[in-house]
């Protein structure tokens, strides 16, 4: 078979033998799941890049820090998922946790998304005075730096110390992870009384907009990568836990990965606004009949 030949000229094998008819089912699924990641993130990317007006609100700013992350990790899944690929230790092939590492940029962006839009919500007056767009730009930035940052540290370690960090390191994330928790109560319960009292208005629209796409994203991002946080902390801190041949046929990292699909996909779902510019910038330019089709409803409407 051609695909098994692959690996006969050298280099990085591929993730599966193709014995059986699962083994093609997994390279199938992989190489679907990345071009699909890719092609849902990637315009949300262009779109924001390109419509000023979503720029200047920093409810954007976040979500196009996240889908930068999601369209890479759409990208990653061309090497994890299509090669034997095992990351974390030992690794093999791995790419010394630099693409898994995509991951926790998006868990400190959607904290400090559930902050900003907490503030937002309760406290405006501070909201407008001190979260300025550079105040938002430069919390998405710092989500960057902390993780990678710490990924390159660890690659200047003795194996020993590293794993020491590492286990730091999953130590911190369930702190986070209780924080999110927390605070997407929080936000549900400011989205279900404080913003009925508010009389209506654009702001007022605006705001249940974004908690309802924040609550949403972070209940399925906990949802989705709870099960791969656990069993990491199951197989390092107690030495137990689950282990898969390779990145491909491990069912928590495809888990957690599957969220460069569904927060994309959440962001169009509850944002209007995101799903027009879209269409005026994306689709419509590759695909002119769409649009005309888009204006001729509002015509008839």
């Amino acid at each position: 078979m051609f695909l098994s030949n692959i690996t006969d000229s050298g280099g990085v094998p591929l993730s599966v033998n193709f014995d059986s008819p699962v083994d093609y089912l997994v390279f199938i699924f992989q190489l679907l799941f990345a071009t699909a990641a890719v092609l849902v993130a990637g315009p949300i990317v262009v779109t924001i890049f390109s419509t000023r007006a979503l720029r200047l609100q920093n409810r954007f700013i976040f979500m196009l820090n996240t889908s930068i992350c999601d369209t890479l990790v759409g990208f990653s899944v061309f090497y994890l998922g299509l090669f034997d690929v095992q990351e974390g230790y030992p690794s093999r092939n791995g790419t010394y946790n630099m693409l898994p590492s995509l991951l926790g940029v998006n868990i400190m962006t959607f904290l400090f998304a559930q902050f900003d839009r907490y503030l937002a919500v309760c406290h405006p007056f501070i909201y407008s005075r001190f979260i300025t767009r550079g105040v938002v730009i430069s919390a998405n930035v710092f989500c960057w730096l902390h993780v990678y940052c710490q990924t390159i540290i660890l690659l200047f370690l003795p194996l020993a110390k590293a794993m020491q960090l590492y286990a730091f390191g999953i130590i911190s994330l369930q702190i986070i992870v209780l924080t999110k928790v927390v605070m997407t109560i929080k936000l549900y319960v400011v989205a279900r009384f404080q913003l009925e009292r508010d009389p209506p208005s654009a702001e007022r629209e605006n705001n249940k907009e974004s908690l309802r796409i924040i609550i949403f994203v972070v209940i399925s991002f906990l949802v989705l990568w709870g099960p791969s946080f656990v069993n990491i902390i199951i197989r390092y801190l107690l030495g137990r836990g689950l282990t898969f041949r390779n990145e491909a046929t491990n069912l928590f990292a495809i888990m957690a990965r599957f969220n460069a699909v569904c927060t994309p996909a959440v962001y169009l779902w509850g944002s209007p606004a995101l799903r027009e510019a879209m269409l005026r910038t994306v689709w419509g330019r590759l695909c002119p009949r769409c649009k005309k089709n888009r204006l001729n409803g509002r015509m008839l409407r």
